[in-house]
């Protein structure tokens, strides 16, 4: 088939591929909701770990040392953060259940940025300060190769919290399913087009082997303006 052909499929059947894109536009519109508001906090921790020497003391030993070990713990404490106990501590002390995945953290050298995802802005705001006052004892809880050894995790920012804006799967929802509606319709058109067994032209003829004696032309309207008398 040409794509002459496939054009003039297209062509006449142009109302069957529009109407499916037509009804899901007119559902999706109808049955709208927007979706609901979703907040983030987010506080920023410095992970430290007290050395009995200057800075500049030898690899491996004394200040230097605990350098490195600040790193290490700032590494593993946003690690357990984001596990089913931390999330189930917090749960117990604001009395409401918080799900595993809507407190998370991250870390770069010593400082853990950790980041709450939440429904409610003033719940929200209670989560946070039940965090950081569970962080604030250094991880001394899921550690115990701390014991004997002061470790601090000191706020340095937040919570600073803030409305997400809609996701990219939300906005590409309603594009998505016209897209998928408008592929959906074009089949439907060339399924159509098989099952008619209507004969439209001389080439539709010719190929069921039939001879074309001759073609009567369609009508070609003409408009003409009206003289004004």
């Amino acid at each position: 088939m040409e794509l002459r052909q496939y054009g003039q499929i297209l062509k006449r059947r142009w109302g069957l591929i529009l109407a499916l894109p037509v009804i899901v536009l007119v559902i999706s519109v109808v049955t709208y909701q927007p979706p609901a508001p979703v907040y983030q906090a987010t506080m920023r921790f410095a992970i430290g770990i007290e050395g009995a020497e200057p800075v500049g003391a030898v690899a491996g030993e004394g200040r230097s040392d605990a350098w490195l070990a600040s790193e290490y713990l700032a590494d593993d404490l946003s690690e357990v953060l984001k596990g089913g106990d931390f999330a189930s501590r917090i749960s117990q002390q604001v009395g409401f259940p918080i799900p595993v995945g809507s407190i998370a953290a991250s870390r770069e050298h010593r400082i853990m940025t950790v980041t709450i995802t939440w429904p409610d802005r003033d719940q929200i705001q209670t989560i946070a300060e039940a965090v950081g006052a569970a962080i604030q004892d250094g991880g001394a809880r899921y550690f115990p190769q701390l014991s004997g050894v002061q470790a601090q995790a000191v706020l340095i920012d937040g919570p600073a919290i803030g409305q997400v804006g809609r996701s990219l799967k939300d906005k590409l929802d309603l594009p998505i399913r016209l897209f998928i509606a408008l592929v959906a319709g074009v089949a439907l058109a060339f399924l159509w087009e098989v099952l008619d067994d209507t004969i439209r032209d001389r080439t539709e003829a010719e190929s069921l082997g039939l001879t074309v004696l001759g073609e009567i032309p369609r009508p070609r309207w003409q408009w003409r303006r009206k003289k004004r008398a």
